[in-house]
């Protein structure tokens, strides 16, 4: 589970991937770029590679990550896989543990399984997702539906539990099949988080944690700091392993840079005031006539962006490294276009001299 940092990187790199669509863009190309830029990222070293749930975006065609997951692991041979992540209360954890164990059987050894409880989308939306108007009960339930989807994943529910005879499939209950064998791992969980609730319960199950520095970076330190306060040594870390997700991009100058990030930044002022759509392009965000209170939104958002060129980029994850003790980056770049993202983790790799093989 651990990676290795390659090249000259602080700590092990890997890649978030958002599965946006820019104005004049189909779903089908956002698809085709995961495909090019997980590739690229197997050959240059990153470690992993994580897509995450999101519902009603236009711009974000990761509604189903376990479908996305599946068709990466066809086209990829290495490179870890996995949800950055899977929100739990959108389902019932025997589907998510029949999902990742078919993922499993597909990437043996390859596939990570981070579970966030927030929707992932507007209240609405979450609504129809669960048939059910109690969305609160759905984030209270979390740690109770962790333990089921951990107990369908390990097959050991106790005798007389309603479930004891219920078993996810793939999974450890064909190798106890007459005849029966089964690879013996199963997909590592994580928990996901953006504010304290997730990192204590980390720390005290003893599971690794990611937390979503790239959306609410003023959490990152006192969420981290709770984590390895809270931790207890489990049969899966003796030691805390916290992952941060970190906004950046890389272009060849600072004004490339400059106006990709923007795009991304106009897309979040559209979405956070209701109006969510296509990622718009460079021009059109430069162009935007901006209020004075979506001006103060996008220089605060473009803050927490670290962007430029691509030894700019690399300063800026030493200094976060640095900062957060966090043990892995996981960089995810928001731009319209496939060409630019798949240009900022080639320069990032480049800059950290990361294998070209």
């Amino acid at each position: 589970m651990h990676g290795t940092a390659e090249g000259t990187a602080p700590v092990p790199l890997s890649v978030l991937d958002l599965v946006t669509v820019g104005k004049g863009r189909t779903a089908t190309q956002a698809l085709r770029t995961g495909v090019e830029l997980a590739r690229l990222a197997e050959r240059r070293g990153f470690h992993r590679y994580w897509v995450a749930e999101h519902h009603s975006m236009p711009g974000v065609a990761s509604s189903s990550p376990a479908v996305i997951l599946a068709h990466l692991a066809a086209h990829t041979d290495r490179i870890r896989l996995g949800s950055g992540g899977v929100m739990l209360p959108n389902h019932a954890p025997l589907v998510i543990a029949e999902q990742f164990g078919t993922l499993e059987a597909m990437a043996p050894g390859r596939v990570d399984l981070g579970l966030g409880r927030a929707p992932g989308t507007d209240g609405a939306t979450a609504a129809a997702l669960r048939r059910s108007d109690r969305l609160n009960e759905g984030a209270d339930d979390f740690p109770q539906q962790l333990v089921e989807l951990t107990r369908f994943l390990d097959d050991d529910f106790p005798d007389g539990h309603p479930y004891a005879r219920i078993h996810a499939v793939p999974g450890p209950v064909q190798a106890t099949s007459d005849g029966g064998v089964q690879s013996p791992g199963r997909p590592p969980l994580w928990l996901l988080g953006s504010s304290g609730f997730s990192a204590r319960l980390a720390g005290m199950l003893g599971l690794p944690f990611a937390f979503a520095h790239h959306f609410s970076a003023q959490n990152t330190i006192p969420a981290l700091d709770l984590y390895r306060e809270s931790f207890r040594p489990s049969a899966v870390l003796d030691a805390p392993y916290a992952l941060i997700g970190v906004a950046a991009l890389a272009a060849d100058d600072e004004r490339e840079a400059r106006r990709q990030v923007l795009s991304g930044a106009l897309s979040m002022v559209r979405l956070r005031t209701g109006r969510p759509g296509l990622v718009p392009t460079p021009e059109e965000a430069e162009a935007y006539d901006y209020t004075p209170m979506e001006r103060e939104f996008v220089d605060g958002w473009l803050t927490n962006i670290v962007h430029g060129t691509a030894d700019q980029v690399r300063t800026g994850l030493d200094d976060l490294a640095k900062r957060t003790g966090a043990d892995e980056l996981m960089i995810t770049a928001n731009a319209h276009g496939g060409e630019a993202r798949l240009r900022s983790y080639e320069l990032i790799a480049d800059a950290y001299g990361l294998p070209t093989a």
